[in-house]
């Protein structure tokens, strides 16, 4: 990282990160107080408000808001403090973890979300393990200190422990649930204190010399001043002061307090990003790494959304780009079909708004909307033929299948199914043998999700049904040996919306069976999402 060049300037201040977390750790309303602070929206929306207030901004989907959870991950752009932000909302629903992986090839940090009561909980844990893949750097911040929330020691022990990372402390909570007061900043000897009446009002700050100022006595009771002056004492010793360098390279995580809900500790955070949050980094392609100061645009779709617009039959190609500064109207290579694709009309997404995008620069995110040319890992450059490595794509472990109540839709039934394959919101796989698909997801509720947007979107009411296969697996080795083997299991062979072949098996006997009487060909749960 010490002998990069010199980003320009225009690069150097973007920065391009996610949030994730376990459900109800407070994502969404942390997404909203940054996008209140950015600039973006005047008043933030509860997730838990009533009528029109609930509708918060970057929930757009109809079940997303009729149940409060954040199912597909949108991309969000605004300034704050001298920089870019570019913040990729994640789904926090443990059944939507593959559109979360791939979010994450798209970022160069994460935010990790925690909730002060219940601390490090599953999806937060599996998430991180897809960051620490990539060597992501991580920003802790423990939401709800304003709850009753557990000992601040025990909350960063859990952290170390779970998570193999090592915890600084940048802020430390002054009071906890109903005491909670504020945070004292250990990175600049600040006191931040927490304007509870006014939730959309910045909360004042105040300089001290150390924890010996004599005015801090002024603004904090005393027996909270004492607990204070100890903890952080111990913690000075106990824990690791913060790090740039071990933070960028993925080994610690700075972590903040505070309570999203009352916008408390959200600017502190937001700070934490610009002043120490990494610049855009170079991304892998399988030829060769791309530096992002590099003169020649190079970008690739990490996300694909059909319908942002119902009257609209648009899809909506989320690009990250890699490098270069792009303009709009500029002509770009679509690498997977080898022809040049005039980009007219991308888009920023400023929370609910869209926006023309006239320029975007390496690290920034920018929508095209296309009818279906762009898929997800597909590479746009001007010229070269790369493609970018690391998208996966995960075996489902649901299987269904699913039929169209009304047999005269079948064919429109295709037609949809292929844009959420396409999309990468379910795999769908048509059998040698007999008629119907078979939909594979990760998790149950995304058969839910399918059924209702099928229903919204194209008027075509389904039925999932359970099918006899368990697991799919993508079936890979020399040409002649998989047409044999494809020849001689007909009735457990169908092919991906790319084509590929792919295995469907019953139970693990027959994974075990392909292993010992095949052992030329391999049978994979991932695959790269490459052109």
């Amino acid at each position: 990282m010490t002998n990069r060049p010199d980003l320009p300037p225009e690069i150097a201040r973007r920065r391009t990160f996610a949030i994730i977390s376990h459900p109800d750790a407070g994502k969404t309303t942390l997404t909203e107080k940054f996008l209140l602070y950015g600039g973006a929206i005047q008043m933030a929306g509860q997730v838990r408000a009533k009528g029109e207030a609930r509708r918060t901004r970057s929930d757009f989907m109809k079940m997303e808001q009729e149940r409060g959870i954040s199912v597909s991950a949108s991309a969000m752009s605004f300034d704050f403090d001298g920089h870019r932000f570019n913040l990729v909302d994640t789904p926090g629903h443990s059944d939507f973890s593959e559109d979360t992986y791939r979010t994450l090839t798209a970022v160069d940090a994460a935010i990790m979300v925690i909730d002060g009561a219940k601390g490090v909980e599953s999806q937060t844990r599996k998430l991180f393990e897809v960051c620490r893949l990539r060597d992501l750097p991580i920003l802790t911040f423990c939401n709800k200190m304003d709850r009753e929330s557990r000992d601040t020691f025990e909350i960063i022990d859990e952290i170390q422990e779970n998570l193999a990372i090592d915890v600084a402390p940048a802020s430390w909570p002054i009071g906890v649930g109903r005491e909670f007061i504020g945070c004292y900043d250990m990175l600049h000897d600040r006191l931040e204190l927490m304007d509870r009446a006014d939730r959309n009002k910045v909360a004042e700050s105040v300089k001290m010399d150390g924890l010996d100022d004599p005015k801090l006595a002024d603004h904090i009771p005393a027996d909270l001043l004492e607990k204070l002056r100890e903890e952080v004492e111990m913690a000075r010793e106990l824990l690791p002061a913060f790090d740039r360098q071990s933070f960028l390279e993925g080994h610690m995580t700075p972590i903040w307090f505070g309570s999203a809900i009352n916008s408390f500790g959200v600017q502190e955070l937001m700070k934490g990003i610009s002043e120490y949050g990494p610049a855009p980094q170079p991304q892998n392609t399988a030829e060769r790494e791309i530096a992002p100061e590099e003169k020649a645009v190079t970008g690739f779709v990490f996300k694909v959304q059909a319908n942002m617009d119902p009257k609209h039959r648009d899809r909506v190609a989320f690009v990250r780009l890699a490098s270069g500064h792009f303009e709009r109207g500029m002509k770009l290579t679509h690498v997977r079909w080898k022809k040049p694709m005039a980009v007219t009309n991308p888009v920023l997404f400023l929370a609910a708004d869209r926006e023309l995008a006239d320029e975007a620069w390496a690290g920034d995110i920018i929508g095209i909307p296309n009818h279906g040319q762009l898929r997800i890992g597909d590479a746009l450059t001007e010229g070269e033929a790369l493609r970018f490595t690391g998208i996966p794509s995960f075996a489902p472990e649901l299987l269904q299948s699913v039929r169209a109540t009304d047999p005269m839709k079948a064919k429109h039934l295709e037609k949809a199914l292929m844009q959420f394959a396409e999309e990468g919101a379910a795999k769908v796989f048509k059998p040698m043998i007999g008629s119907g698909f078979i939909v594979g997801v990760v998790g149950a509720l995304q058969f839910e999700v399918l059924a209702s947007r099928i229903e919204i979107e194209y008027g075509i009411p389904v039925r999932f049904e359970g099918s006899q296969f368990t697991s799919a697996r993508w079936v890979a080795g020399p040409k002649d040996k998989v047409e044999a083997f494809v020849n001689a299991n007909k009735g457990h062979i169908a092919q991906d919306h790319d084509g590929d072949m792919v295995y469907l098996t019953r139970l693990q006997w027959d994974i075990d069976r392909v292993a010992r009487d095949h052992p030329e060909l391999r049978l994979t749960a991932t695959k790269e999402m490459m052109v």
